[in-house]
């Protein structure tokens, strides 16, 4: 890479992939597919109604049962609490148990006898397929619905005996059976209730403690105490070691009047005698300036210094003495702890299974407890419902006479129309999953692992400015939406911001595979560069497919091919001013060349992009796609990295993850990437769509403050060209 182009910190991808099916996607799925899905339920739907009306009618008769009547026996025994009278303060439900009886065998097998002899072609799974309870709260809604009308009657008669006859058995088949269970299982309970009394009684007196929960705390509170003293003891005995190796190497000097121990600061003893050696000192330099070293007051003088010096010496080893013992004090103090921390540990792990045991006991106990009061207010209580002898259910409407029902049409359309919709939204999701088709940016992001530097709207603008041609753009004035303006604006001051100490001054723009829109978006981002106040120069380096040229209304007589290959042309001579901003330029492709990665790879080719980026200030390379091809890997290896396009609705996830490993393999710095064709809605809340509210007119317009700042890089363009 050239010296001045310094590299954006690039991103590794990471290999993870997040696994799981988002709601959002699913409701997206479901969205894009929408034509199935309402195909699927209409014709289901249409299918099912047309087979019911095309059927043999159906007549249908219902009756009513209560399943609560308030009689004065029943107000009398609901006074007494614990029975099963006095339970029911809410109208009773039948359950779907009880519902599952009154169509058993044993309620609907009598009535198939004897509807035989009169309609032999009768069975149980007829009747039983046919025959509708339904529970409203006390209200049993019995219906039965057949070809014959006269069946219906007959059917419907012999049921509401069945299950007025059903009612008045079961009552006193429950009560007696609810009796017999419940003496049955009294002995039982008393034995379990014992039983765990006796075993927590045992545990109590083994371990000598009434609850282990609060002797537990008692022994952690214990340990942690006893943890944080010997925290506080290894503090001391860190701080101790530290002053007896300072003070040892100190006394080891040979100027002991030097040492400046902490510790040798606060004995006194020690600070008295070095305070009388600086005295002398004092006398001596005093002196010296009068006698000489040899004259009797210096000698008498150094002979007193001398003479302090050894007292200074073991007034620190005494000291040294000291410390010694304290930190043999303080290693006694901490094993003494860690044995009794240890200690704590032990029997803190044992009381955590005595603890667990106590409390399996106490949760059974608590539990045999409870189901020995429940058994014997039980019984008590159905001894008292046995004195009823009223039939519990009330029939309140009886058959009538049947008539045709339009409820099989109704039926078999709507249920038709639930299975069209759950078949259409099955077929919706496995098309939509065997399509493998990225639709949002933010499957984007999770796929990359890398920023998202921008999200293109869908802009109708963009695709029909790709197929205008060439005299066309020159011949009218072209205007790109606000919201698409707008979001190459965020995507330029995305890329600007990367690196702020060291702004990109070139880029490669790529995509995984064809189609997915990176030319436009180059195009499109040199542009809001420039509208932005920056030189731009837009190099078309797709040299087998260049299009460049003809999205801008450009002639290609000379290009980047002819730079390279002809070492007579000047590279600005293939320079051309694009008609969409001032500040941008752009470098056709020129004529196709034999060996494009070649040319791409040449020194000369690295020495014109030195000589681009030193002249502009932003330069973008439109590049072919990663898929299958070398040209992106060597272009991006000169400059500050890749933004990768990305097709949404179009672009394929293996293709995104292939090109990610390419990239990746061969250490192609990438910037990040952007999600093109987005079809959410974009915000106009954001300060780019506020600045470029009002539509942008590329042709004929007066000139903004932009364009008067591009004068300095039209006019150096010129006077390179000989203009």
């Amino acid at each position: 890479m050239p010296p001045n182009l310094t590299p954006t910190p690039a991103f590794e991808i990471d290999d993870s992939d997040e696994g799981g099916l988002e709601l959002g996607q699913i409701i997206g799925a479901l969205r894009r597919q929408w034509l199935l899905i309402v195909g699927a339920t209409v014709s289901v739907a249409a299918a099912a109604t047309m087979k019911a009306l095309n059927d043999v009618p159906v007549y249908e008769s219902k009756f009513e049962i209560l399943t609560q009547p308030i009689t004065i026996e029943s107000k009398v025994i609901s006074s007494v609490s614990e029975t099963l009278t006095s339970q029911q303060d809410a109208p009773a439900q039948i359950g779907v148990a009880q519902l599952a009886v009154l169509k058993s065998p044993q309620v609907i097998d009598p009535i198939v006898a004897e509807l035989q002899a009169k309609y032999p072609q009768t069975n149980y799974g007829e009747i039983v397929s046919s025959l509708k309870v339904q529970p409203a709260g006390d209200i049993l809604e019995v219906s039965y619905a057949h070809t014959d009308s006269e069946l219906v009657s007959d059917v419907l008669n012999l049921v509401s005996d069945a299950f007025l006859e059903y009612s008045l058995e079961e009552r006193l088949s429950d009560i007696r059976q609810g009796i017999e269970f419940v003496e049955e299982q009294l002995p039982q309970l008393r034995d379990r209730v014992e039983l765990q009394q006796e075993r927590l009684q045992r545990l109590r007196q083994e371990h000598n403690l009434v609850d282990p929960a609060t002797r537990g705390g008692q022994l952690t509170t214990q340990a942690g105490n006893l943890e944080q003293q010997r925290l506080d003891i290894q503090l001391q005995l860190e701080e101790a070691k530290a002053l007896y190796e300072d003070l040892q190497q100190e006394l080891t000097s040979p100027a002991i009047e030097t040492a400046s121990s902490s510790v040798l600061s606060g004995n006194a003893r020690y600070q008295e005698l070095l305070s009388q050696l600086q005295t002398l000192d004092r006398e001596i330099a005093i002196e010296s300036a009068t006698f000489l070293e040899a004259s009797p007051e210096i000698q008498r003088l150094q002979e007193q210094r001398q003479n302090l010096i050894p007292l200074l010496r073991r007034e620190g080893e005494r000291v040294l003495r000291e410390l010694e013992t304290q930190i043999r004090e303080l290693l006694d103090r901490d094993r003494t702890l860690a044995a009794e921390i240890d200690r704590l540990n032990a029997e803190i792990k044992q009381l955590s299974g005595v603890a667990r045991e106590y409390t399996d006991i106490q949760r059974e106990l608590d539990i045999a407890t409870q189901n020995l009061n429940e058994f014997l207010a039980k019984r008590e209580a159905f001894r008292i419902d046995a004195a009823q002898e009223q039939v519990p259910w009330q029939l309140i409407s009886e058959p009538g006479k049947p008539r045709p029902s339009s409820a099989s049409a109704k039926k078999n359309a709507v249920m038709g129309a639930a299975l069209g919709l759950f078949l259409g939204m099955g077929l919706a999701l496995l098309v939509d999953r065997l399509r493998n088709v990225i639709y949002t940016s933010k499957e984007v992001k999770s796929i990359s692992r890398l920023p998202l530097l921008g999200i293109i709207p869908l802009d109708k603008t963009l695709s029909l400015e790709a197929q205008l041609s060439s005299e066309e753009k020159r011949d009218r004035h072209w205007r790109l939406s606000s919201p698409a303006f707008e979001a190459f604006c965020s995507l330029y001051t995305n890329v600007r911001l990367l690196n702020p100490d060291t702004p990109v001054r070139s880029l490669t723009v790529s995509s995984p595979s064809l189609g997915d829109g990176k030319s436009t978006v180059a195009i499109h981002l040199a542009q809001a560069a420039a509208a932005m106040g920056q030189r731009v120069l837009l190099v078309d380096t797709d040299l087998r497919h260049p299009s460049l040229h003809i999205r801008l209304g450009l002639a290609n007589t000379r290009g980047l091919t002819d730079a390279i290959a002809d070492s007579h042309l000047d590279v600005w001579e293939a320079i051309e001013q694009s008609s969409l901003e001032t500040n941008l330029f752009v470098l056709p492709a020129g004529p196709i060349p034999i060996d494009p990665p070649r040319l791409l790879a040449s020194q000369k080719m690295q020495v014109l992009m030195e000589q681009l980026q030193s002249a502009f200030e932003l330069v973008v390379y439109d590049s072919p796609i990663v898929l299958g091809l070398s040209d992106t890997h060597l272009l991006a290896a000169r400059t500050q990295g890749v933004v990768f396009v990305t097709g949404l609705g179009h672009l394929k996830r293996p293709f995104l993850e292939q090109a990610l490993e390419e990239l990746k393999s061969s250490g192609t710095p990438l910037l990040g990437v952007v999600a093109n064709r987005d079809r959410e809605p974009p915000s106009e809340s954001s300060t780019f769509y506020k600045r470029y509210a009002t539509e942008r007119v590329i042709g004929e317009r007066t000139e903004t403050a932009d364009e008067r700042e591009s004068r300095p890089v039209l006019s150096f363009l010129k006077k390179i060209k000989g203009e």
